[in-house]
C-alpha cells in the first residue's frame, strides 16, 4: 500500500492543516460560550475535549478530529488520525469508549485504499480500549479522515490544561519533531529509518502514559498537536495565570528533526504557531534549529505534564518501571507567558 500516493493528494495533512490557533480564537470571539451545572468543560476555557458530568461518579468525554493525509501508507495514516484523536480523551484523564468515523475520499479512490485505512483505525480503536461503532463518509476531492470519541471520566479527576501552579515542574511523555521528519523525508534530507521511527511515534497512544500518571494527580495536562510545543505551552501558561520555563537543552528531539530543521526545512504550521505562540515567548539565544522544533506542529504528540516538583523523582521512576517515555523540559513559575532559554 506504500505507493498508494494518499499524502500527494493534499496540500497539507496531519495536524499542520489546523486553522491557526490566533484565527481560531478570533472565530470563538464571537460564540457565547455554552454555560450549564454540568459542562465541566467546554469553550470557557477550551481545552482538549468536552467534558459532561452525568452523575457524582461519572462524566463524558467528548471530542473530534480529522485531518488530510500526512503519509502515503493509507493502514499508517488510518493508525495515526486514530491516534490522534483518541489521545484527547488521554489528555483529560479519561478512557476511551466508543468512536465512529469522520471520512471524506474522491470516488475514485481505491476501496482496498479505504479499506486499509479502516481496518487500521479501527485495530488502534480497539487497542485504546474502545468500538468502532461507525461513522459517516463523504466524497471530497481531497481525502480526510479522523475520529468522534467518546470516554468516561471520574469528576473529580478532569486533567485541564489551566491548573499549573508555581512550583511545578514540567514534563513530556514523547520527543518532538514529526512535522520536520515527515516534511525532511519528502525532500530527501531525512533517512527512511527517522521516518519509520516517527511513524512509531504518532502511532502510540497516550494511554499507558495517562495510566501512570493519573495517581500523581498533575496540575495541568494536554497534548502536543498542531500548536507545537510552545503554542500548547503558552495556552497552559495564560490559561494558568503563570509563566513557564523551557530548557531548550533539555528539548527531546526525534531523530532527523534537528537536521531537518537545520537544512531549512518547515511546515505550514510553523509560521502560523509562531504568529500565535511568538509574542508570549522570551526565546533569545536559542539556536534556530531549536526554536523550529518548537513551534512544529505535531500530530498525535505526548502529553505536556505540569506536577509538583517533589513529585517528580517518583514520576521518573514509575515511568522508567513501566518502560514509558518521560523527558523533564522545564518547570513552571510566577509571571506570565513562555520563556524558552538556551
Amino acid at each position: 500500500m506504500e505507493g498508494t500516493g494518499l499524502a500527494r493528494l493534499t496540500v497539507g495533512g496531519g495536524c499542520a492543516a489546523k486553522y491557526s490557533a490566533a484565527r481560531l480564537g478570533e472565530l470563538l470571539k464571537g460564540f457565547v460560550p455554552v454555560e450549564a451545572e454540568n459542562l465541566l468543560v467546554g469553550l470557557s476555557p477550551a481545552d482538549d475535549a468536552a467534558v459532561y458530568r452525568l452523575d457524582e461518579e461519572r462524566a463524558l468525554v467528548f471530542t473530534l478530529d480529522f485531518f488530510p493525509p500526512l503519509v502515503d501508507d493509507p493502514a499508517l495514516f488510518g493508525r495515526i488520525a486514530a491516534t490522534n484523536a483518541l489521545n484527547d480523551v488521554f489528555a483529560m484523564g479519561g478512557a476511551p469508549l466508543l468512536a465512529l468515523s469522520i471520512a471524506a475520499f474522491p470516488e475514485d479512490l481505491a476501496t482496498e485504499t479505504v479499506g486499509a485505512l479502516l481496518a487500521a483505525a479501527d485495530e488502534q480503536v480497539r487497542a485504546a480500549g474502545a468500538l468502532l461503532a461507525g461513522g459517516h463518509t463523504i466524497r471530497d476531492h481531497e481525502p480526510k479522515y479522523g475520529l468522534a470519541v467518546v470516554g468516561t471520566v471520574h469528576p473529580d479527576g478532569v486533567w485541564r490544561k489551566s491548573g499549573a501552579r508555581p512550583g511545578d515542574a514540567v514534563f513530556l511523555t514523547k520527543p518532538l519533531g514529526t512535522g520536520l521528519v515527515l516534511a525532511g523525508h519528502a525532500k530527501g534530507v531525512v533517512a527512511e529509518d527517522a521516518y519509520t521511527e516517527a511513524a512509531r511515534w504518532m502511532t502510540t497512544l497516550n494511554g499507558a502514559a495517562a495510566d501512570v500518571l493519573r495517581p500523581f494527580q498533575p496540575s495541568a495536562v494536554t497534548d502536543v498537536t498542531g500548536f507545537g510545543l510552545l503554542g500548547h505551552a503558552h495556552e497552559t501558561a495564560e490559561q494558568s495565570g503563570v509563566r513557564i520555563r523551557l530548557q531548550a537543552g533539555a528539548l527531546p528531539a526525534l531523530p532527523g528533526a534537528l537536521a531537518a530543521a537545520r537544512a531549512g526545512v518547515r511546515t505550514g504550521g510553523d509560521p502560523r504557531n509562531r504568529d500565535f505562540a511568538g509574542p508570549h515567548v522570551a526565546s533569545d539565544g536559542v539556536p534556530d534549529d531549536v526554536l523550529a522544533l518548537a513551534y512544529d506542529a505535531q500530530t498525535a504528540g505526548g502529553l505536556l505534564v505540569s506536577l509538583p516538583a517533589e513529585k517528580s523523582l517518583s514520576l521518573q521512576a514509575e515511568f522508567e518501571r513501566a518502560g514509558l517515555y518521560l523527558a523533564r523540559i522545564g518547570s513552571v513559575e510566577e509571571g506570565a507567558g513562555v520563556l524558552l532559554e538556551p
